[in-house]
């Protein structure tokens, strides 16, 4: 079957996969309503295009953080990669490299920050962190990834604790044994494996993380600091006055709060917060390069892609991941110069409008 959309992929990865690891890949939190708005958000927005503007030369390529990339979408952290494809975060990290694009490495990844640095030495990344009770975990990986090269951490702020996801409670999900979450290996021997909750021990996440653990961040590294799971326009304001380099509107897929709104119906507010004082960037529901263009109008300086990846490494391992990007590079061109956009800076707000349906 030709591999046309990322809807392809999907059905590919749907049918191919185990039920458990198709389970977890796909979960939402609850009922998921927000994982399925999350999608549906997307139909409610309609384009504005304009004609007639010479669009016979057109550029894709945006920065973040000051680095050029190719096009303004990139991966965002997933875990456990491997249990799509035997190469994992591997695979995934000479992707993004080849296509000169950002991608955001898992704490939870089964392949170690290491691994993922020496795979692709030359390519753009950046580090998503949770903060653990034991917050020498988190301070040694934090000097791990800065003395590897990687750009920028990113502060994954939405889980004080763990959403409720059916499936895997029903399905018991655990990681096989053949596979760990690599960057931190050998440091809970002494835990049992009925203690562990996604490949770790139970009850390690804070949940009494709160601003002041960000200027605690702060004093350890030189790295800029994104907060990612921001979705109100009081929390931008306090991320900004907290000296934070950039905000992810995200709401980790639906998987943690159910019922909260969709990503994409978060970002004008957040964007109207900021105003351009830091980067303001967003995942969840992307499929297509008209997503794509939707979000980057309405104010994301770039777009990531969590499960899409996932499907591409099922299908194919890292040449399935190039699939996936290199569909939504040429099908974020081609609405872009149809919407008469010839370039990345020429698209803004006044190429949107919200039906009233």
């Amino acid at each position: 079957m030709a591999m046309v959309c990322l809807d392809d992929f999907e059905e590919y990865a749907k049918q191919h996969l185990s039920k458990s690891t198709w389970d977890y890949y796909e979960a939402g939190a609850d009922e998921c309503c927000t994982r399925d708005d999350n999608l549906q958000a997307y139909k409610r927005i309609r384009l504005r295009p304009r004609i007639l503007r010479d669009v016979s030369i057109n550029d894709t390529r945006t920065s973040v953080l000051g680095r050029e990339i190719s096009f303004p979408v990139g991966i965002a952290p997933t875990a456990f990669h491997c249990l799509a494809w035997h190469e994992g975060e591997l695979a995934t990290a000479r992707a993004t490299e080849a296509l000169n694009t950002c991608y955001i490495a898992s704490t939870y990844a089964t392949c170690s920050v290491e691994e993922i640095a020496a795979a692709a030495p030359n390519g753009y990344r950046w580090f998503q962190l949770y903060l653990y009770r034991d917050r020498k975990l988190s301070e040694q990986i934090v000097h791990r990834v800065e003395a590897l090269g990687y750009k920028a951490l990113v502060l994954t702020v939405d889980v004080p604790y763990t959403g409720k996801r059916r499936n895997d409670i029903r399905n018991q999900f655990k990681l096989p044994p053949h596979l760990k979450v690599k960057n931190f290996e050998g440091m809970f021997q002494e835990q049992t494996e009925a203690q562990e909750e996604y490949g770790i021990p139970a009850n390690t996440l804070d949940p009494s993380i709160s601003w002041k653990d960000v200027c605690w961040l702060q004093s350890l590294t030189r790295l800029p600091i994104i907060i990612k799971g921001i979705l109100t326009k009081e929390d931008a304001e306090l991320a900004v006055e907290h000296g934070v380099q950039g905000i992810i509107v995200s709401n980790h897929g639906g998987r943690q709060l159910d019922g909260g709104p969709a990503t994409i119906d978060c970002l004008p507010e957040i964007v109207d917060t900021v105003q351009g004082r830091v980067e303001v960037y967003m995942d969840g529901g992307i499929r297509t390069g008209n997503d794509v263009l939707k979000a980057i109008a309405l104010g994301a300086r770039c777009v990531f892609i969590g499960r899409p990846a996932i499907w591409g490494l099922a299908y194919k391992g890292e040449d399935g991941v190039k699939e996936i990007l290199n569909i939504l590079h040429d099908e974020f061109r081609l609405s872009m110069v149809l919407a008469g956009c010839r370039n990345v800076a020429e698209i803004n707000r006044n190429l949107i409008q919200f039906s009233r349906l």
